[in-house]
């Protein structure tokens, strides 16, 4: 009786070990659920204000209605398209088309152990922000349709293969790169792009010799704010769960984001007598960013080398960018953004060693034995995603050209373009 008691045993218990792994995970879901609502924060009202603030007053629309229409673009498009191409099996350049329009994804499909609509709506708010941030590079001076358009095609011909090379099983993946929430596939791209937008559609009407200070830092400050609490979804919920990784994700971007805010509103001081609110946040943002590649592989220690390195670097990136290569990046995205995620990309490398003492981190990818093995895997994620962003940004811009003039006239430049693009005004006093 027993040996035929045992077999039938046996085959049962690999299908009720598969139906519990199926099953939902209630406390996953609901931090995931927060994480979502927390990323789009980011965007929306976040980096709307904090981007609003720092243009001048007669372009302050222009900035938050460039914020929302391409939340609802590229929102459009994930669901049509582009998760499908990031997350679907596809090969190791590009997805497929298996999940256009979610196709096959009921409200009990399961993405590990939480709703597959879910993970989709968390992955759209990536995809949201990342153009967004490009807003920077272009601030006041492109056409509202260009802006469109650009945006539009650069999430599917730029946003949606790097991320399936980093986090859709793609041949970033499968080397072992290190980009826990996106230095790679959000800072890294965004910069580049926002660097080559600057230099493709030339510097705004008097830079660099007319002074064109923030018209509201109290919005800029705000938005700030917003963008410091939001990150913790952005990199806490990049965890996927509700767990240790995401408590110390969350733990090591507030030690980087503060050291950042410190690091830079000291340098500010020093050099020039006195500190900045534009300064502390603009640090701050740097910090964040620049901690996001290694917030779930490096502990306490190693975020606070981390977010120095970032205060420290960026404010001298932004000040040889616009100071000597004299290029307008409006809104200081690529020296702040891209040097950043290059920076963080890299230094995870380093800090994810077991072997540093209280610098210490949690290991390397699989595979990976020292730092010299993450740091060359490493370095081809940055040497390869700069060089494609910068290529394909390059030629949509071209294309884009071809169909809407990039730039507004400078009759329109002159008078602002909440008036001339929106027929609005952001103060009426």
């Amino acid at each position: 009786m027993t040996r035929l008691f045992l077999p039938l045993l046996m085959a049962i218990l690999p299908s009720v070990a598969l139906a519990e792994d199926a099953q939902i995970d209630g406390a996953n879901t609901a931090w995931i659920l927060t994480s979502t609502a927390l990323v789009l924060f980011m965007t929306l009202p976040g980096l709307a204000l904090f981007y609003g603030g720092l243009v001048r007053s007669k372009n302050v629309l222009s900035v938050l209605m460039q914020c929302f229409a391409i939340a609802g673009v590229s929102s459009l498009l994930w669901l049509i398209m582009g998760y499908s191409l990031a997350f679907g099996e596809g090969n190791a350049l590009i997805g497929d088309f298996s999940k256009v329009m979610l196709s096959g994804i009921g409200r009990d499909t399961l993405s590990g152990d939480i709703p597959e609509s879910l993970f989709m709506l968390f992955q759209m708010t990536f995809a949201v922000i990342t153009p967004a941030l490009i807003i920077g590079g272009f601030a006041e001076r492109m056409r509202f349709s260009a802006v469109l358009l650009f945006s539009a095609i650069w999430l599917l011909a730029v946003y949606v293969p790097v991320t399936h090379w980093v986090w859709g099983g793609g041949w970033l993946a499968e080397m072992g790169l290190y980009d826990f929430a996106g230095g790679v596939v959000v800072h890294i791209t965004a910069g580049v792009a926002a660097l080559v937008a600057a230099i493709v559609l030339g510097p705004r009407k008097g830079f660099p010799t007319t002074a064109m200070p923030p018209h509201n830092m109290t919005m800029t400050v705000t938005g700030a704010g917003m963008l410091w609490v939001g990150w913790f979804g952005f990199n806490g919920g990049s965890a996927l769960g509700a767990n240790g990784d995401a408590a110390m994700a969350m733990l090591v971007t507030h030690i980087s984001s503060a050291t950042g805010a410190l690091v830079w509103m000291f340098i500010e001081w020093k050099k020039f007598g006195k500190p900045s609110a534009l300064g502390a946040v603009t640090g701050m943002v740097a910090g964040l960013g620049t901690i996001t590649p290694a917030s779930g592989f490096v502990g306490p220690g190693g975020a606070l080398i981390i977010g120095f390195a970032a205060g420290l670097v960026c404010f001298y990136a932004t000040q040889y960018v616009k100071r000597v290569l004299k290029i307008d990046d409006s809104l200081d995205v690529f020296p702040v953004h891209g040097v950043g995620g290059i920076l963080g990309t890299f230094m995870v490398g380093i800090f994810a060693s077991t072997e540093l003492g209280v610098f210490s981190g949690f290991g390397f990818a699989e595979g990976i034995s020292s730092i010299g093995g993450q740091l060359k895997v490493q370095l081809i994620g940055i040497v390869s995603t700069i060089v494609y962003t910068a290529i394909v940004t390059y030629v949509i811009l071209k294309l884009v050209s071809l169909f809407a003039p990039l730039r507004v006239s400078e009759e329109d430049e002159v008078e602002g373009l909440d008036t001339s693009s929106h027929e609005e005004k952001g103060y009426n006093l």
